[in-house]
């Protein structure tokens, strides 16, 4: 293959990893989010405060798409560097990409559990929180891996 044409196919699968987490993080934020207005929604229905803490649970999926961004960013110069591992680095995007876009979305689908349960009780914030961590931890290890993967 043609030396551009390689560092051109590499570089693009870091903006690949950045969408496909953003497409997550819209996603997971959005669940999220639609649960949490409906839980301040039935909080003034009912005449309690609205935890203000929501908002936490509702912008947890959004880490993702700085830890693909961080995978793009630091692998740019060794792209362009060493092109003849484009297809590596394309895997290396990919799955990325796709590691932290599940990561988002799994995060907001708890995130909203999570929502729903604190308006509902008052209680747990911290342990709902310890789950979102749990779900970020997997972003994190695919970012981490994905430098350690780097040739």
């Amino acid at each position: 293959m043609e030396l551009t044409f390689m560092q051109s196919l590499a570089l693009g699968a870091g903006y690949v990893a950045v969408g496909m987490a953003a497409i997550g993080s819209t996603i997971g934020a959005g669940m999220a989010g639609s649960t949490a207005i409906a839980a301040w929604k039935k909080c003034y229905q009912q005449g309690k405060i609205a935890p203000f803490l929501l908002v936490a649970m509702v912008s947890a999926p959004l880490s993702q798409t700085i830890y693909a961004m961080l995978m793009m960013f630091l692998t740019k110069d060794d792209i362009v560097k060493n092109p003849q591992f484009a297809i590596a680095y394309v895997c290396i995007g990919l799955l990325g990409g796709l590691a932290q876009m599940a990561s988002a979305i799994f995060q907001g689908r708890c995130g909203a559990g999570g929502c729903a349960a604190l308006a509902e009780t008052g209680k747990g914030f911290g342990n709902y929180m310890i789950v979102l961590g749990a779900v970020e931890t997997c972003a994190i290890f695919a970012m981490v891996f994905s430098f350690m993967a780097l040739p």
